[in-house]
């Protein structure tokens, strides 16, 4: 009789523990999703096909070959080479301006703010002139995000990414 009592407690004290477990996990679940999310919402509009094939993961893998700043025979230095994408969302940016899609600017992950970068998207030659005002992308493999004018001067909202070629202006 005092044998089976302690059973039922220890499976009763079991099922609370693995209630309270299982609950634990869910909410840090939902902590790491709504952060998930947050970054997610910086993501360009128009995300390319997701499906992977050798021929991307060799286009990514060139693109992570970030080129070091180096002064051509110009005078400006050429930032690097990779995919830029464009975003339309977001009240405020990283250095405290209100976003606003019909100015030049972009999101650099590492360029202080204000620096002007020449945006040159390689397989059509057009070019813009942004100001870094926010911090990204947040997309694994692209270098630069830019304001919705800023790509659709680059001609490249339809797609919504473009190889682009950065030149630090000033």
């Amino acid at each position: 009789m005092i044998a089976a009592a302690r059973t039922r407690k220890f499976i009763r004290l079991l099922a609370v523990t693995l209630g309270a477990a299982s609950l634990a996990a869910c909410a840090q679940s939902s902590v790491v999703t709504q952060k998930s999310e947050l970054r997610a919402s910086r993501q360009a509009s128009f995300d390319q096909d997701r499906t992977t094939t050798s021929m991307m993961k060799r286009r990514v893998a060139a693109v992570r070959k970030h080129t070091a700043s180096r002064k051509d025979a110009r005078g400006t230095k050429t930032a690097s080479h990779g995919i830029a994408s464009f975003y339309t969302e977001g009240t405020k940016t990283a250095s405290g301006e209100k976003f606003n899609t019909l100015e030049m600017t972009a999101a650099h992950p590492t360029l202080p703010f204000g620096t002007k970068l020449r945006v040159t998207n390689v397989a059509s030659g057009q070019s813009v002139t942004v100001r870094v005002n926010d911090r990204g992308p947040y997309v694994r493999g692209r270098i630069v995000d830019v304001s919705y004018s800023a790509a659709d001067a680059l001609g490249m909202v339809g797609k919504g990414v473009a190889k682009v070629k950065l030149d630090v202006v000033q």
